[in-house]
């Protein structure tokens, strides 16, 4: 099962994992994208004080002390005191006459990028310059804000997250405690969670586990009892007789002939626990499926082999060539022909019936109808009927057509009962 506490850190782990992609990614994104924005500021930012700049710029009122300015009128050019401090520029007239080819732009000079706007007249021109510390610092508050953003976010993040985790780990265990209780054969032990709770689909999985499971050990206990009663009938019979014989009071030969009987009884009741315990393990049908078997030779070796044990019934065998070969071998179809006619002498007043024709067969006995009750369940294994328990018999029949894709029916009619098989 699940360890709740690797799975409480591989949690946590997600959640640091994805917080640290989200503060790289607005980190690195955010700014580039903002960066347009930012520099239309800086040229506004720019423009605004040159309608006060002039010849005497060191003397001009309610200058930026962040931004250098300069004057250029004829030759003459006037560089505000911070100049030199904002920007160191080697040959000055080189630098206005590349600026002054555009209204505002940006350049570098160094590790640092630079911003311009400029106003011309006929007569002069004016320019007011910055480096990016506007930029620099902007980026460093949208850094400080997404981290604090994000930091309250992961907060809040992980005190729900450890709520729900606390909460789901309850549950986890809660499953777990039921698998542990199925794995030690205690299928009473019963724990549902709610519709709508996220585990459910699991809890729904496991709670259908334990029914069947359950309803699995019921039915093969109830089938150990049965089995064993089976088999006892026989032995007791068996011991009984050898006993009276060595005692003088049954003869030998009457010893022996009930002796053989109940040993081909018990022969029967093997071969048919064996039988049906190898088709409820058999999980590939192709290579059954993938073989046909003509059905007329099983059948007509079944009548024979039961018109001994009941030579007052009459077998009525109708056969079309054309459709008598189905899917399976020819043991499987043995096992079903016979088991279905071993009921039918018990039930059959005059006559049993078999047709085969457009690919299906049709089993029919004039006996009693079956009690509805008991048609509901006639194919578990010691179904009681009129006459005494159905034994493995029926079962067998039905397990080895749903292993062959067919399927058999079972109806009661106004003389008898009919079984098909489609």
């Amino acid at each position: 099962m699940i360890n709740a506490n690797k799975l409480r850190d591989q949690i946590f782990i997600l959640l640091i994992i994805i917080i640290t992609i989200i503060i790289i990614s607005l980190g690195y994104i955010l700014p580039r994208t903002l960066l347009p924005i930012y520099e239309k500021n800086i040229y506004y930012y720019l423009n605004q004080p040159l309608n006060l700049v002039e010849n005497d710029i060191n003397s001009s009122v309610d200058l930026d002390t962040e931004v250098a300015y300069l004057y250029v009128e004829n030759d003459t050019i006037v560089a505000s005191e911070n100049f030199d401090d904002i920007i160191e520029i080697d040959n000055l007239y080189e630098f206005i006459s590349r600026l002054s080819m555009n209204d505002y732009g940006k350049f570098k000079s160094g590790k640092k990028t630079y911003y311009y706007n400029t106003s011309k007249t006929a007569r002069s021109l004016k320019i007011a310059i910055t480096d990016d510390s506007y930029i620099v610092s902007m980026r460093k508050n949208i850094l400080e804000a997404i981290l604090l953003v994000v930091g309250v976010t992961y907060i809040i993040v992980a005190i729900l997250l450890i709520l729900w985790s606390n909460n789901l780990i309850k549950k986890i265990r809660k499953l777990k405690e039921r698998v542990e209780n199925i794995n030690n054969d205690n299928y009473d032990h019963c724990i549902t969670l709610k519709e709508d709770d996220e585990l459910y689909a699991i809890d729904s999985a496991i709670e259908s586990m334990r029914i069947y499971l359950k309803e699995q050990e019921e039915y093969k206990n109830q089938m150990y009892q049965n089995i064993s009663h089976d088999f006892k009938t026989p032995i007791t019979v068996m011991k009984s007789y050898l006993e009276a014989c060595e005692d003088g009071i049954e003869s030998t030969d009457k010893t022996l002939q009930i002796v053989k009987e109940q040993l081909n009884k018990l022969e029967i009741k093997v071969h048919s626990l064996l039988y049906l315990n190898k088709i409820n393990y058999i999980k590939d049908k192709t290579d059954f499926l993938n073989v046909l078997c003509d059905i007329t030779p099983v059948v007509n070796t079944a009548v024979d082999k039961f018109k001994m044990a009941r030579p007052d019934v009459l077998f009525k065998v109708s056969i079309d060539k054309k459709s008598s070969k189905f899917r399976g071998s020819s043991d499987m179809w043995e096992a079903i022909i016979d088991n279905i006619i071993s009921n039918f002498i018990r039930y059959a007043d005059k006559e049993i019936t078999i047709t085969v024709k457009n690919g299906k067969i049709t089993l029919f006995n004039d006996g009693p109808n079956i009690d509805k009750n008991v048609l509901n369940n006639i194919f578990t294994p010691y179904e009681k009927g009129v006459k005494g328990e159905f034994g493995l018999g029926l079962s067998i029949v039905k397990k080895t057509l749903h292993l062959l894709n067919y399927d058999i029916n079972i109806k009661n009619e106004k003389n008898g009962v009919r079984f098909t098989i489609v």
